[in-house]
């Protein structure tokens, strides 16, 4: 079996048989009696069509050797077994046959000859075909005249079966401007020309250390059936150096010494640096945990996706949005199966399957938004979820500290991937995937239930009571706290100063029981409606909000709330759509449009009330998101921080801090909900640090608009 191919492909030399991998399959179908004749075993001895559909079985069991022993050898194309072997083997198995069928039309007793008709499944899709096999009648039973005709009709001896493939091209992915997240790119291969080396040990090691790579390793690639004097060993692909990088005003210093590496890799005799496609992420580390990456097939992933039209030179998507949309991205290879003479010459085509390149994909997404978040939070854990609080588009998903998706791509060396995994920030970890203790961005969804179920009355002064407050003695030493004392404490207020003795109170007088029903009918416990699967928000570790404690506390976000950042988004949209929540989407195709997730949770006065409450948040200045106020664009919000104990008596613990702040008019130019966390905010600010990073994201998004 020998194949063509119209594009390069990766790991030439490595013999792969996806065939042996999964084992070819057999059926004879049916019998045919034509015309009243009936097959009978002669003298006891096995039929001519017996001892084919025992044949046909044998293919599809691998069994060459056993074919060949039903031959007559002395009468046949070939009396040498390993050439009968070799020829039936690399033929069925480079064509990837599987599922044979058979079905015998008719025997001709005069010629000693089964008709019969054939279909397989190959790497170019089905073929079917009519033929007849020949048999001899000895003493000891019928044999089989074998010639290379009964593999295909028409294939003698010297010709050849050939696979020509036409590699699928995978998608491209797409924010909402038609900025590429990713797609095909160029890197550079650095390899070896062995005839070229003047001093092989002192080459190897001098790439070793600049290539990070074992000299074991590149002995290995150079010692390879398929290298000649003259031959390109690819050794590893690092990242291409652009001169325009090199040419800027304050050139990259990566890039800077991207290109002293490869001046210096250069220098040694006999290595060389070509151009390679590979698949390339531009926003790098602030996509990262969006995108996810690619990487090569494992014999693992072809058996699990056995059919699926994956080869040992395919790639497949490992995370993020390369695995959510593996099946549309990835496309199908074309393939051609045909027959070629001696002279070079198509004699036929057996099977053809059209190339199908993979689906192109366009998000919502704004990869400038969610560059500006990252920009502003790389160093710091958290995560940011952002969306048009108007239509449900989801605009940014940024987790931090991140990890750059092209260095997958080039391959991690057993240093960059123990650094990743052993960072104390955990970059790898994929924070806009997890839930959080939502703190004070939790108390406008208090606020909500509480005037929807009647249960707290807005204009109600519930009295300043300090800084510090306990239902009573039955709490023992346990007391909430506030920041600020202020009067009137009513509802509005308290969204202003931000009040937790307030919320606590409110929700005593909402009542756990009522409390659990109105977040389930927000959709706790429930999975979010999104195309990236996200954990379920919660309000207690347990199925009931078990003490009067943990119901204060669960007043302003604390106790045992926990929410994911995107789900709290999607209840903000609440406010300011007539208190129906949307459903966030990120592809956009003609059938993503606007749609509610949770239509009619609070009433239109009830949002409109709250909204009014998050306005004075920010644009008043006792509000504690003042920040952030403009002077052009209406915004409301809530800051937020929460306290995350080891106990009650934890005095050590780390305070995670929230801003959620959104565009308030419907008729806003550039309409955005952004939901930030930071995971330890205790010694830098509490929540006014991300406060201050939103902020310089929105002048950026937004426009400065002072």
């Amino acid at each position: 079996m020998e194949r063509k191919k119209r594009t390069k492909r990766k790991n030439r030399g490595k013999r792969f048989s996806r065939a042996a991998a999964i084992g070819l399959t057999f059926a004879v179908t049916g019998i045919a009696a034509c015309a009243g004749v009936y097959f009978v075993k002669k003298d006891g001895r096995e039929t001519p069509e017996e001892l084919l559909s025992r044949y046909m079985a044998l293919i599809g069991k691998q069994d060459y050797e056993g074919m060949y022993e039903m031959t007559d050898p002395e009468n046949s194309a070939y009396k040498d077994q390993e050439a009968f072997i070799q020829r039936n083997s690399a033929i069925y198995e480079g064509i990837e046959a599987e599922n044979i069928q058979v079905e015998i039309q008719d025997y001709d007793g005069e010629k000693n000859a089964v008709m019969y008709e054939m279909s397989l499944d190959t790497a170019a899709g089905k073929f079917r075909f009519e033929n007849e096999m020949h048999f001899t009648d000895t003493e000891d039973g019928y044999q089989i005249l074998w010639h290379d005709g009964l593999i295909f009709p028409g294939l003698s001896d010297s010709d050849k079966v050939r696979i020509d493939t036409a590699p699928a091209a995978r998608g491209k992915i797409f924010d909402r401007n038609d900025r590429m997240l990713a797609g095909p790119g160029t890197a550079s291969s650095v390899g070896i020309v062995p005839g070229k080396l003047e001093n092989e040990e002192s080459a190897l090691r001098q790439l070793s250390e600049l290539l990070d790579t074992d000299p074991e390793t590149i002995q290995n690639r150079l010692g390879a059936a398929w290298v000649k004097e003259d031959s390109f060993v690819p050794v590893k692909t690092i990242p291409k150096v652009s001169e325009l990088d090199l040419m800027a005003l304050e050139p990259d210093e990566k890039a800077l010494q991207e290109k002293a590496r490869q001046d210096a890799l250069l220098a040694v005799p006999g290595v060389m640096i070509t151009d390679t496609e590979v698949r390339t992420y531009p926003f790098g580390p602030a996509a990262g945990h969006l995108t996810g990456y690619v990487g090569n097939v494992t014999a693992e992933d072809l058996e699990e996706h056995a059919g699926e039209g994956y080869n040992e030179n395919s790639v497949i998507g490992r995370s993020g949005l390369e695995g959510l949309f593996e099946k549309e991205l990835k496309g199908r290879d074309g393939c051609s199966i045909y027959i070629e003479d001696k002279d070079g010459a198509q004699k036929s085509v057996l099977a053809s399957r059209p190339v199908e390149h993979g689906r192109d994909i366009t998000l919502t997404i704004d990869a400038h938004l969610q560059e500006s978040l990252y920009r502003q939070f790389q160093e710091d854990p958290g995560c940011s979820a952002a969306m048009n609080p108007y239509t449900g588009e989801v605009l940014a998903l940024v987790s931090t500290p991140s990890f750059d998706s092209n260095d997958f791509i080039l391959g991690l060396s057993d240093a960059q991937w123990n650094a990743l995994n052993e960072e104390e920030r955990k970059p790898l970890l994929n924070r806009f995937r997890q839930v959080w203790c939502p703190g004070s961005t939790f108390k406008p969804v208090i606020a909500a239930i509480g005037l929807k179920t009647g249960t707290v009355d807005p204009q109600e002064d519930f009295g300043n009571v300090g800084l510090s407050w306990q239902k009573d003695t039955s709490w023992g030493d346990y007391f909430v706290t506030t920041l600020h004392a202020y009067e009137p404490v009513t509802m509005e207020n308290a969204l202003i100063y931000s009040d937790n003795i307030y919320f606590a109170k409110a929700a005593l007088k909402i009542s756990a029981q009522t409390l659990e029903a109105s977040l389930k009918e927000l959709g706790f416990g429930e999975e979010l409606p999104f195309e990236i699967v996200m954990p379920s928000s919660r309000f207690s570790n347990t199925e009931h909000i078990e003490s009067e404690i943990q119901l204060a506390d669960s007043g302003y976000g604390q106790g045992q709330i926990l929410v994911n950042p995107l789900h709290l988004a999607s209840l903000y949209t609440a406010f300011c759509n007539g208190g129906n929540a949307l459903k966030p989407y990120l592809a956009r195709s003609g059938e993503s449009g606007t749609e509610f997730w949770l239509p009619g949770i609070f009433p239109a006065d009830t949002a409109a009330q709250v909204l009014e409450g998050m306005k004075k948040a920010v644009n008043s200045p006792e509000g504690t998101g003042y920040a952030a106020h403009r002077e052009d664009i209406v915004l409301a919000g809530k800051t937020g921080t929460a306290e995350i104990k080891a106990s009650v008596e934890d005095t050590e613990g780390t305070e995670i801090g929230w801003f959620a702040v959104l565009t308030a008019e419907k008729e806003a130019r550039t309409p955005v909900l952004i939901v930030s966390m930071v995971e330890n905010v205790k010694e830098i600010g509490g929540s006014g640090y991300v406060v201050n990073k939103d902020k310089i994201v929105l002048d950026e998004y937004l426009g400065s608009g002072q």
